[in-house]
């Protein structure tokens, strides 16, 4: 399995944190790697969500998620939402987006969507969901490779390894 997940390693992906809250107003929030955009007529994106996340039923019971796409210095937000904890919001500056979604503060994109539908992929779930309403500000994208957090310029010079 390990070489597997090195040679997949090799595909340097963005970072961002998907929050969600259900109808009875408990908040989930997880660090993914696996989001993309699928359609834009209709706005559609996809994200991955293991099946062994403490998380994982609130997200499917909720049908609606936000997508918080992480800046370069917003590696300590990826950390705590990938580290299980009682409250993973504790501390951390939030608005409520559409639907009172709870949309991280900060962030270089945030894409609210209602869940269409969910797939079954091996030992994680594939949620597709339409964008109802997103938001995108400057600065540069925090980017996972080969195991590590890395800071990528807007010219496109070498990325840098950050944090530890």
């Amino acid at each position: 399995m390990r070489p597997l997940r090195d040679a997949l390693g090799q595909f340097a992906t963005g970072v961002a944190v998907v929050t969600t809250v259900t109808p009875a107003g408990e908040r989930a929030g997880v660090t993914v790697n696996s989001f993309t955009s699928v359609s834009l007529d209709p706005p559609l994106v996809l994200w991955c969500l293991s099946r062994r996340a403490p998380s994982a039923p609130l997200f499917l019971a909720a049908g609606r998620f936000a997508v918080n796409v992480l800046r370069e210095d917003q590696d300590h937000l990826s950390r705590r939402f990938a580290t299980p904890a009682p409250d993973k919001f504790a501390g951390v500056a939030t608005r409520p987006g559409p639907g009172g979604l709870p949309v991280l503060a900060g962030t270089l994109a945030c894409f609210a969507c209602r869940t269409v539908t969910v797939h079954e992929g091996g030992d994680h779930v594939i949620v597709v969901g339409e964008v109802e309403h997103f938001h995108r500000s400057q600065g540069e994208p925090l980017v996972f490779h080969a195991g590590g957090y890395r800071a990528v310029s807007a010219a496109g010079r070498a990325a840098e390894r950050i944090g530890a």
